[in-house]
């Protein structure tokens, strides 16, 4: 570190934030693509009550301080010596900090749309077709099942009919979901 000895006490500023900030920023993006980081950016760096947050990004992290810093310092740097008003310097070094923070939380959020919950819900059945893999009785006196096909995986479930008894094998169509887990059915 001895040449930031002889720079402008303004340009060592810059440096002594660039090269810390540089080297966290390195370990932070090789362990993100290594998978040890598992942090999805909403934890925080401060005791706070953040229940009944559904957000994908957090402003105060550590992740954005040191995105911040980066933009900061190697926008200070970059432009030292074009720009020789240092409150212009620090003011577009703000900027450019803030906007890498700006420009991180777009990454997150796209990265997010990319999220997909194949959670079974059974009100996604409704109105599908599935096939009787046990008889179903008639006029709802017994339960039967049926194997239906919701995200692409297969399903067995309990169901009933208000028809006359339906036989394994017939196709039917989900009218009807009672008590969240009983499936009324009527033949096609």
């Amino acid at each position: 570190m001895e040449f930031l000895k002889s720079l402008d006490p303004v340009l060592q500023l810059f440096w002594y934030i660039a090269i810390p900030t540089s080297i966290v920023f390195i370990i932070q993006t090789i362990l993100t693509f290594m998978g040890t980081d598992a942090s999805d950016g909403i934890d925080t760096d401060f005791d706070g009550d953040l229940d009944g947050t559904n957000a994908p990004f957090q402003f105060f992290s550590f992740r954005n301080l040191i995105n911040f810093l980066l933009g900061f310092s190697w926008t200070g740097i970059s432009f030292f010596k074009q720009i020789t008003n240092t409150n212009y310097l620090y003011i577009l070094s703000v900027t450019v900090g803030l906007f890498f923070v700006f420009l991180f939380f777009i990454v997150i959020k796209q990265i997010t749309k990319l999220a997909e919950d194949n959670t079974f819900k059974i009100t996604q059945t409704l109105n599908k077709t599935a096939e009787v893999y046990t008889p179903i009785p008639e006029k709802k006196t017994g339960k039967g099942k049926v194997l239906i096909s919701v995200n692409g995986s297969y399903r067995e479930l309990e169901a009933m009919t208000y028809q006359e008894r339906i036989n394994s094998g017939s196709t039917v169509k989900i009218t009807q979901i009672i008590n969240q887990n009983i499936l009324i059915v009527e033949s096609i």
